[in-house]
């Protein structure tokens, strides 16, 4: 009989389990195994407490824990790889995993319509280092990132460490970040299209009553209207349908507001206002009805719009103008009484600041893929807090980076409500299982993980292979060519 154990028999005690008492680590139950080993070594150590109650804390730990293989050491953790795979979802949406030396990952999602490549350069910087150390980390690579799609990097990894850092600690994130103040997350959905009215009613109906959202946002823009004879000043020059999206670099889409010299006219407010007043009608008051996505025309006219819409009620106007030009959006805020908001294509707090300083907006809009993650957007919604602005969170995306969003949101206080881009996609919730066998969502609010650690998800590897870009089958394969730095990233001398 060991020491230990003579000791464990005078007190009438028996040796506490250790992990290979516990049945081997299974692939995809890396959670389980680790919970229950967690449990059964808390176990383990309240059984010793009466044996070793006068002893030095160093034998109680050393004693305790011998024998024991810990399934996440968290100040031995070492990153050792960076994979990906690419989802089509809104576009393309790339996924990576950070691995470690314990067996253990994290999950991380580049921004919607981003490419990989910006988080894989990062690689470099972050291999042999500890995850746990995510501050210290995001330091590192955050000159890395960049305004809009160019911060998805950036904020991929950020993700990941967090996820890593919940894992090993077997705490969720939001924990991580400095507690909750929500147990459930308010989201928001785009109103339906629909060919018909009637059809339309229907689909809000169904938004409603059946998926249960509380909170709604409308797309009105000028495209609308563009066939109506007299409605807008200057819109023939840039050719049909005035597209948001694509074109060449002289192009409509990629002009900015001021620099398209179109103007809307009294018949065109009131056709783009009979839109919203259709829908309000629909919808009622009692739903908060977000809008956006008006086109590209300058502060005057926004001005001009905003004022025919103010009787509407609306929770927000939505980047009005390019979120840049600070000045031009206090100009507007201020002449109107509906909230004004922004912030989806800003990239960290920083860039936030002389916007929430002048109050430029009443509502920041951060989208945590560009932001900066998790810890700088709730650094981000803080800041907005202490100023008293509100914050929504834009997001389209993986269920990924809507968990991270879910986290983030839960942990920050003045926080309204949370875009869900995939209401309607049946597929997209079955791209991940919840590790406390949880719903992602339910009746128009987002569950918080209370007790899974990290993000609280896993991939469903089956299903999210059925929706990779056709252009890139690859699924998480080693990336050996992203290792080297070559490189001195010092900004100062």
């Amino acid at each position: 009989m060991t020491p230990s154990q003579k000791v464990l028999h005078k007190w009438g005690l028996t040796e506490p389990e250790t992990i290979e008492n516990i049945s081997p680590l299974q692939e995809g139950n890396e959670d389980n195994n680790r919970r229950s080993f967690l449990k059964k070594a808390t176990l383990g150590g309240i059984t010793l407490g009466g044996a070793f109650l006068f002893a030095p804390i160093e034998d109680v730990v050393a004693r305790s824990t011998s024998g024991v293989k810990r399934f996440s050491s968290p100040s031995d953790l070492k990153i050792t790889d960076m994979r990906y795979c690419v989802v089509q979802n809104v576009g393309r949406t790339p996924i990576i995993r950070i691995d470690t030396n314990q067996g253990i990952y994290g999950l991380g999602e580049v921004r919607d319509g981003a490419d990989e490549r910006y988080a894989l350069m990062l690689k470099s910087r972050i291999l042999g280092q500890n995850p746990c150390n995510v501050e210290m980390l995001f330091k590192t690579i955050k000159q890395f990132g960049g305004q809009s799609r160019q911060g998805g990097g950036v904020c991929a990894v950020e993700m990941a460490l967090w996820d890593l850092c919940g894992k090993a600690y077997n705490v969720p994130a939001w924990q991580l970040l400095g507690g909750r103040y929500r147990d459930k997350v308010r989201l928001y959905a785009d109103t339906p299209e629909a060919d018909t009215f009637d059809e339309f009613k229907a689909r809000i109906k169904h938004r409603l009553e059946v998926q249960g959202m509380t909170w709604l946002k409308m797309d009105i823009s000028i495209g609308e209207i563009k066939k109506i004879p007299g409605a807008l000043v200057n819109a023939d020059f840039w050719g049909e349908g005035l597209a948001q999206w694509s074109g060449g670099y002289d192009s409509y889409a990629n002009t900015k507001h001021p620099f398209t010299g179109i103007q809307i006219t009294e018949k065109g407010l009131d056709a783009m206002a009979k839109i919203i007043s259709d829908v309000r009608d629909v919808v009622g008051y009692n739903i908060p009805l977000s809008s956006d996505h008006y086109g590209h025309f300058d502060l005057n006219n926004a001005i001009r719009f905003g004022k025919a819409v103010d009787k509407y009620r609306l929770a927000w106007l939505e980047d009005m103008v390019p979120w840049e030009f600070t000045d031009q959006l206090k100009t507007i805020s201020d002449a109107l009484d509906t909230p004004l908001l922004t912030g989806e294509d800003i990239y960290l707090l920083q860039t936030f600041k002389p916007m929430i300083d002048q109050h430029a907006v009443d509502i920041i809009h951060p989208d945590l893929a560009t932001s900066g993650g998790l810890l700088e957007t709730k650094r981000i919604g803080d800041y907005a807090e202490e100023k008293g602005v509100a914050m929504a969170m834009h997001f389209a995306g993986t269920p990924v980076s809507f968990m991270a969003n879910v986290h983030c949101a839960a942990a920050t206080q003045n926080f309204l409500a949370l875009e869900h881009h995939s209401l309607d996609s049946e597929w997209w919730p079955n791209l991940v299982r919840t590790t406390d066998g949880r719903k992602l969502f339910e009746k128009g609010f987002a569950q918080v993980p209370l007790t899974a650690p990290g993000l609280g998800i896993e991939l469903n590897d089956d299903e999210v292979k059925k929706h990779l870009i056709d252009s890139d089958k690859s699924y998480f394969a080693p990336t050996p060519q992203w290792d080297d730095k070559r490189a001195h990233d010092r900004l100062w001398s």
